[in-house]
């Protein structure tokens, strides 16, 4: 059933052309420049790049080298014409296991995949990454947070997820797959408005329960390093 839900997965998505505003430029800033402390001198790779607005992205903050993969054809016509050489198409298990890549990228990113694969397959696929990364190398990877409320509208509103998890899972899964988390923040979005009062909210909310969730937003963000870097 999976493979006949990704064969009609461009008339689920409706794939278009992204377009890079202000607004997605903030977004990507605080998600993986900032946190993940890149440079454009990083070597980035994104795994899943969709349509290719991270790599649109990635061309605008003038980094000089990046490599967007993804297994989908159809993505080919709506990936911007600025990063069409910085796209891919391949199956990320097979890109993964060719020898070049090999200690050659700083940071690789995985924005709305891991959920793609079962626990088992997440954790070959973190294993696999392992040899690409540089030494001190960084995976910056955005998930839906199944412990926040608001997380199940991400996690079940695709099919094609196969995993949920928490900050406390994802770090769990790291560990089995020897990295550490260095770092996992909430996804703040929206206007300036909410990305003041959401925060006092959830402190308040959090004064209320038992059991509050680490983090409150629909969405999480986690940096890994590996447990040992050489």
């Amino acid at each position: 059933m999976t493979q006949q839900i990704y064969e009609k997965y461009v008339d689920f998505k409706n794939y278009q052309t992204p377009v890079l505003s202000a607004k997605h430029i903030q977004q990507f800033n605080f998600d993986f420049w900032i946190p993940s402390d890149c440079s454009s001198l990083d070597t980035v790779l994104e795994l899943g790049c969709g349509t290719g607005q991270f790599l649109n992205y990635l061309k605008h903050k003038n980094v000089q080298e990046f490599l967007g993969i993804d297994q989908d054809p159809n993505l080919k016509e709506f990936i911007p014409k600025e990063v069409a050489n910085n796209f891919k198409i391949q199956k990320i298990e097979k890109f993964l296991k060719e020898k070049s890549w090999q200690k050659h990228f700083s940071k690789i990113v995985l924005f709305d995949v891991l959920e793609h694969f079962s626990y088992s397959e997440g954790e070959n696929l973190l294993k696999a990454i392992k040899p690409l990364l540089t030494d001190n190398g960084k995976i910056i990877l955005k998930t839906p947070n199944m412990s926040s409320p608001w997380g199940g509208q991400y996690q079940f509103g695709d099919l094609t997820h196969l995993a949920a998890y928490t900050p406390s899972s994802l770090r769990q899964l790291a560990i089995v797959a020897g990295y550490r988390v260095t770092n996992i923040h909430p996804q703040m979005s929206g206007s300036p408005i909410r990305r003041i009062t959401d925060p006092i909210i959830h402190k308040i909310l959090s004064k209320l329960l038992m059991t509050p969730p680490e983090i409150w937003t629909a969405n999480f963000i986690a940096i890994l390093e590996k447990q040992d870097p050489s």
